[in-house]
């Protein structure tokens, strides 16, 4: 990615722009979701992998800040899947990452998406609600859950509502499965905060404020 010209997601009004920036606002959706199962992580650590015990509620005090989720460092693959289509997505993650990701996830959360919520899911892990809004692309309205191993393997299942966009197709009822799985060590291409997008080009996750994306993609983007 050295060398490559950077341009926020935000800069793609096509198709193509939507389709990235959609991929990008499921990853932020199921960050967020991990981060309400992180918080029962970080009281009983057993948790973590054991949907029987996560199904016990969260305590009735005034909720504490999200903290990052527990993901073991390393590669993870998710594979996106909806009627349309299914993608695959990698990103190389560690702990300074994902707290640095969880804090614009926690800005996102303030700026395009106005709701977020959670609460468990029956059977273990967490139901997630929210709604962002998308600038011209238009506003999500997204509720799903995630459940399984937060440190090996994950499922978020994602209905969304997209409405005002000046598309036609993006706008409608969306159904989405994400599949994560970690596959190992990063590779030597890759660095942590890096997001690989179909066609092989890169998101940057791990600076300040929304991700940018490098390569030739990012440029036919602007």
């Amino acid at each position: 990615m050295a060398g490559s010209r950077l341009a926020s997601p935000q800069t793609g009004h096509g198709t193509g722009g939507f389709k990235m920036r959609r991929a990008i606002l499921i990853c932020g959706v199921a960050a967020l979701a991990l981060a309400g199962c992180s918080k029962k992580d970080a009281g009983t650590p057993a948790a973590a992998g054991s949907g029987a015990e996560a199904t016990a509620p969260a305590p009735a005090s005034a909720p504490s800040p999200l903290a990052p989720p527990l993901r073991k460092a390393g590669l993870w693959t998710q594979t996106v899947t909806s009627a349309k289509a299914t993608q695959s997505i990698k990103m190389c993650l560690d702990e300074a990452v994902q707290k640095k990701m969880q804090l614009w996830g926690q800005s996102m959360g303030k700026s395009d998406c106005q709701e977020h919520s959670f609460k468990p899911h029956p059977g273990g892990g967490w139901d997630f609600h929210s709604v962002c809004k998308l600038g011209e692309s238009g506003t999500v309205t997204s509720d799903g859950s995630a459940t399984g191993d937060f440190n090996s393997h994950y499922t978020v299942t994602l209905t969304s509502t997209t409405t005002g966009s000046p598309m036609p197709q993006a706008n409608g009822e969306h159904k989405t499965v994400m599949e994560a799985s970690w596959s190992g060590p990063c590779p030597a291409d890759m660095k942590p905060g890096d997001m690989e997008m179909p066609g092989g080009f890169k998101i940057n996750m791990s600076g300040d404020g929304p991700p940018k994306i490098g390569g030739a993609a990012g440029k036919a983007e602007k």
